[in-house]
């Protein structure tokens, strides 16, 4: 008779979990989630926060596989049992602008910058609800919205210590990916640069919109000008810089395009747009170790994406 197998311990299920979340295999993320829950949940001594991390974390599974209306959930229970978790607080804003359910995003992205100013995705995220909420509300979309959570500042000075690089690294308990920079889902990072007036936003986004025209009209040297305006009044928008990366690729200013790509990955360190620019401008550089480096890193964040392998094939026939 076979020797009977020791159950294993929620917090060996979570490390499963994080290692199929790690490698793209997020439905088995998912069950192994949901199985450490039910074992920290039995157990008497379990801590809400952990429980609420668990959550979290198979929140950003149903994300990744496309399941908002479960994320909700989950996040919500995260929620509640961790309050003002920044991750979950991200995770669900991105679930509810996937269900195009904006206002709520909004509450969310803007309660997550109470916590912390500095987080990228957040003020990317107000940004593109408050344009949304303009457009089907008109101007006055605010007198519309749920009143938005006041985070304490105890809380606040907690959180905030918790996350140095939000939605991202240490402590590695919080998150199912840990890498040094950010995790591959959600990924954000900290900021140093000031948050802009609304004023400010709305002028960067005009100006964005303008240089997005000039793109599709092939004027890539006068979209590099819209795109730097909108840069110079909102330094906090990663699709500006990806932008204009893709502009300077096109008239072969391959080390202007790195540039541009190195500031958007401080921002989000898996962005595809960013990770998968810069490769072809390293390709353009001729400098092959960082172009392969670059897809190999893409890869990983999405392991099906096409053009990134047949760019490593090209690449593969140099060497």
């Amino acid at each position: 008779m076979a020797p009977k197998q020791k159950a294993r311990s929620w917090s060996d299920l979570k490390q499963s979990g994080n290692e199929c979340f790690r490698t793209g295999q997020y439905g088995e993320a998912i069950g192994i989630y949901s199985l450490a829950i039910k074992e920290l949940e039995k157990n008497s001594k379990n801590n809400q926060e952990d429980l609420g991390i668990l959550y979290s974390n198979r929140a950003a599974s149903y994300l990744k596989d496309g399941n908002c209306q479960e994320c909700v959930k989950d996040c919500n229970m995260s929620l509640e049992l961790y309050p003002f978790n920044v991750k979950s607080l991200l995770r669900r804003a991105a679930a509810f602008e996937a269900l195009e359910r904006y206002r709520q995003a909004y509450i969310d992205y803007k309660t997550a910058l109470q916590i912390d100013c500095n987080i990228a995705a957040a003020h990317d995220g107000t940004n593109r609800m408050t344009k949304a909420l303009t457009e089907a509300d008109g101007f006055s979309w605010r007198e519309k919205l749920p009143p938005i959570p006041t985070v304490p500042l105890s809380v606040r000075e907690k959180l905030a210590t918790k996350t140095t690089t939000p939605h991202a690294a240490p402590p590695p308990s919080n998150t199912p990916l840990q890498p040094t920079q950010a995790p591959l889902h959600n990924s954000t990072r900290q900021t140093n640069k000031p948050a802009p007036s609304d004023k400010d936003l709305r002028k960067a986004q005009v100006l964005k919109e303008e240089g997005n025209a000039l793109v599709k009209k092939g004027e890539h040297k006068k979209a590099v000008e819209k795109y730097s305006q909108s840069i110079k009044l909102n330094p906090n928008e990663i699709t500006t810089y990806t932008n204009r990366a893709l502009c300077y690729l096109s008239v072969k200013q391959y080390r202007d395009c790195v540039r541009d790509c190195d500031e958007a990955l401080t921002m989000d360190s898996s962005n595809i747009k960013a990770l998968y620019r810069r490769a072809q401008a390293h390709n353009g550089l001729k400098d092959i170790g960082s172009c392969v480096s670059d897809i190999n890193t893409l890869l990983k964040v999405e392991p099906n994406n096409a053009a990134a392998m047949k760019l490593m094939q090209e690449v593969q026939r140099k060497k």
